[in-house]
């Protein structure tokens, strides 16, 4: 069985077993008998009864996407409580931008002593702390680093305590090393989507804990900021200053890069497990996982291509290509070993309140995991292809294929049937 360890490597680990343990319970339904296929096709056949992997990503298991050299997790302890990166001397400043006229009341910073402190973020968190399940990705990553319940207090509880009263148009912020030219990562986001979220969105927060726990140096601990609905390049670690300013300009770091800071997570779909090679006649099982970007998700799509057999070389995307649906798992009722029991805490905001389930399946911006089972499958050697439908009805890679405002190129792998 090949692992296609393309996702965070702790799911694609437990996949295999969790997926034979129902598998096996299911195999009598599986091996019912089917219609032959023409030569070169596949039946297809949604899997009952189906275990999915590990929901949440392990810490020890996320992917990490880091920056400065040395890279601040790498600091000795001594070092990081020197830098402000240990919860005993982490400040953060807000500030009014001097090179334009935002007009802001209370200046919060370590000079005056008036910065936020671990102290003060904890008795906003008291008031104000918001639980939410969130995916991060790399804009140019095909694979996301991981799949976390993250826990934090709304960044506007922040922005209100230094009063702006005028001229605000954006929030310049940075975490650590921002002091070296050579290694300066910042980030940026419109006043609006800090100060105000449409109905069912997630505020921004000032993250503090994942899965659960403190967040670890490594993951930009002790406070790391986590923009919902983008790509880790705005969700900034080492947290240290915000600017409010009245500069409408982008002064993203990753722009500069070449890369487009304000887009949306995409819809996009990959394979966990894909058998290198199997006997004629025998039950094909396949699993994978979808991100869910901002257009939702409502299918996943396989497709069994022999690769002897050219195709047009005009069909980029595969459009007239055989897909076939797959089957979306439903969410877990236990979600991994991530956290405690595998039990998810009371109060997410994606969670109804008196049912403590999902509002919705898939949610956006999480995965979802999916599962196919193909019989009657001819000798030969194939290439397999995964996809989503969004909740639009639009197929991946569409409607952004390229690359820069995030990586959703249909997968491939090959998968031999022996005679």
């Amino acid at each position: 069985m090949t692992l296609l360890r393309r996702w965070p490597t702790h799911p694609v680990r437990l996949a295999r077993r969790s997926f034979l343990c129902a598998a096996s319970a299911s195999l009598a339904g599986l091996l019912a008998p089917l219609p032959r296929a023409r030569s070169g096709e596949a039946i297809f056949r949604r899997s009952e009864a189906v275990t999915p992997p590990e929901y949440l990503t392990r810490e020890e298991d996320f992917r990490n996407v880091g920056r400065g050299k040395p890279p601040p997790h790498e600091l000795s302890a001594e070092a990081r409580r020197a830098a402000g990166l240990v919860p005993e001397t982490w400040q953060l400043e807000v500030v009014p931008d001097p090179e334009s006229d935002a007009r802001v009341e209370h200046l919060m910073t370590r000079d005056r002593k008036t910065a936020l402190t671990w102290t003060g973020l904890m008795q906003l968190a008291e008031r104000h702390a918001v639980r939410f399940l969130h995916v991060m990705a790399c804009t140019n990553m095909q694979a996301p680093l991981g799949m976390g319940l993250w826990e934090g207090v709304p960044l506007r509880e922040l922005i209100w305590l230094a009063r702006p009263t005028a001229n605000v148009r954006r929030v310049f912020y940075h975490g650590f090393h921002n002091d070296d030219p050579q290694q300066r990562f910042q980030s940026s986001l419109a006043i609006d989507r800090v100060l105000e979220d449409p109905p069912g969105e997630l505020p921004v927060i000032l993250c503090y804990k994942l899965n659960g726990d403190w967040l670890t140096p490594k993951r930009g601990g002790p406070v790391r900021l986590i923009v919902p609905g983008t790509y880790g390049n705005k969700s900034v670690k080492w947290l240290q200053r915000m600017v409010l300013t009245n500069n409408p300009r982008l002064n993203d770091t990753y722009a500069e890069w070449n890369n487009d800071t304000e887009s949306q997570l995409k819809t996009c779909a990959a394979f966990l497990q894909v058998p290198q090679k199997t006997k004629a006649g025998q039950p094909i099982r396949i699993t994978g996982v979808a991100q869910v970007g901002m257009s939702g998700l409502s299918k996943v799509q396989v497709w069994l291509h022999p690769q002897a057999r050219a195709w047009p070389a005009n069909d980029l995307y595969f459009a007239k290509a055989d897909w076939k649906d797959t089957q979306i798992l439903p969410p877990p009722a236990r979600w991994g070993s991530a956290i405690p029991d595998g039990l998810l805490p009371p109060g997410l905001l994606q969670f109804d309140a008196r049912t403590s389930r999902p509002s919705q399946w898939p949610l956006r911006n999480t995965i979802a995991h999916w599962t196919a089972v193909l019989t009657d499958v001819a000798p030969g050697r194939y290439d397999a292809r995964c996809r989503t439908i969004d909740a639009n009805g639009v197929a991946q890679p569409m409607p952004r294929p390229f690359l820069k405002s995030g990586h959703n190129a249909i997968q491939r792998a090959s998968l031999v049937v022996e005679g």
